[in-house]
């Protein structure tokens, strides 16, 4: 009987080892995926958003680079075209504008506000940003790079 548990003991934790072992590799392997994904289209010359907080410190997944393409909203929203599940994030937060091979952030009239260099932006104007802006939107820091 004694060796019956043991053996059940023995089967148990194996599988618990197992379950460990495979649920790191899969952690790594979408670290790994999502790194790569990151780095489409940065060599065309877009503007892109870089993540400046750390992204160990946010309870939720923000990626370390978002390339800005064509004129973009952001929130908390799927329908969004960067979506930040952040709970300090509104629906539809922000958008960010591309004219005339400039790029302008405008405040879709979000509860807690869209910062760049710490500065408020008024709700539903538009702010040229500039390279090496930083945009604080919810608990999230970018830093703004405007391409060649």
């Amino acid at each position: 009987m004694v060796e019956v548990i043991l053996l059940i003991a023995k089967v148990f934790f194996a599988s618990v080892i197992y379950l460990f072992i495979f649920s790191i590799i899969r952690l790594i392997y979408l670290d790994i995926k999502s790194m790569n994904v990151s780095k489409v289209n940065l060599d065309k010359g877009f503007p892109t958003l870089r993540l400046k907080t750390k992204r160990g410190l946010l309870p939720f997944k923000v990626e370390d680079i978002y390339v800005l393409s064509k004129s973009m909203t952001i929130g908390r929203q799927d329908k969004n075209d960067i979506v930040i599940k952040d709970s300090f994030i509104s629906g539809i937060h922000a958008q960010f504008i591309l004219e005339n091979g400039e790029v302008y952030l405008r405040d879709l009239g979000s509860k807690n506000g869209v910062f760049v260099n710490e500065k408020k932006l008024e709700s539903n104007n538009k702010s040229l940003l500039k390279d090496s802006d930083i945009i604080k939107i919810g608990q999230v820091e970018f830093i703004f790079t405007k391409g060649e």
